[in-house]
């Protein structure tokens, strides 16, 4: 079974339109690395869609960004670590004034989503005989701990979302400021904190100048992790 759930403290509100969104720009297909018939499953999805207000989702499993997937058997076994689901840093080499991606980037965002997309069929079909189910030492290896700063990160964005909506903006913006600081690498929190602090942003993609800066200032460090996959290509080279 699929289960997607969305990270959105806002809820539905927030979060409708990209669970069945009205349309599929081209724009978004190269964003995301889908082809057409990717793009058409994903307009109309038949499985649960889950909204996670609080994050709780992110705090069990140590999800730092989206799209991660995590492969989660019938006896509720971890069997594949969170990690980005065939999902690339080509969105970097995005000319922001018309979001369009260098042709050989979107093709290797789309093939690696493919790749991604066949293993899950792979696994669906073959079961714990998959070539892709990992062993638990490599699961518990792949998987991240939370350590003092992370837990202290988780606080500060609990009480700054609930301030938030408490209309209490500038104690709300501390907290989740803080929240930030303390975790950088979670694009999560890092977004919601962009949405919460102005609510025009509800339902848009914070893909707001404060989000693009901190994108640049990765400089080389990887935004998603490269998907470590029998069968995926090596990580393609980022146009800057």
């Amino acid at each position: 079974m699929v289960v997607a759930v969305a990270l959105d403290s806002a809820g539905a509100a927030a979060a409708r339109d990209f669970i069945r969104p009205a349309q599929i720009v081209p724009a978004m297909l190269q964003f995301m690395g889908w082809g057409p018939e990717l793009a058409g499953a994903a307009a109309a999805p038949e499985y649960p869609c889950l909204i996670d207000e609080r994050h709780v989702t992110a705090e069990i499993y140590g999800l730092v960004n989206v799209p991660t997937a995590v492969w989660i058997d019938e006896e509720g076994h971890v069997v594949r670590a969170p990690e980005a689901p065939g999902a690339s840093d080509a969105f970097r080499s995005m000319d922001l004034a018309t979001r369009a991606i260098p042709a050989e980037m979107a093709a290797d965002a789309r093939l690696r989503r493919t790749i991604y997309v066949d293993a899950v069929r792979d696994w669906i079909e073959q079961g714990a005989r998959s070539r892709h189910v990992l062993a638990p030492d490599e699961v518990r290896r792949r998987m991240r701990g939370l350590d003092a700063d992370d837990s202290l990160a988780a606080a500060h964005f609990r009480l700054g979302v609930w301030l938030a909506g408490r209309a209490d903006k500038d104690a709300a913006l501390r907290h989740l400021t803080e929240a930030v600081r303390l975790r950088p690498e979670s694009w999560t929190i890092r977004r919601q904190k962009i949405v919460l602090s102005d609510p025009a942003l509800t339902a848009q993609l914070a893909a707001t100048p404060e989000y693009w800066e901190a994108v640049r200032a990765l400089g080389d460090d990887n935004y998603y992790t490269p998907t470590d996959m029998d069968g995926m290509p090596p990580t393609f080279p980022r146009r800057a």
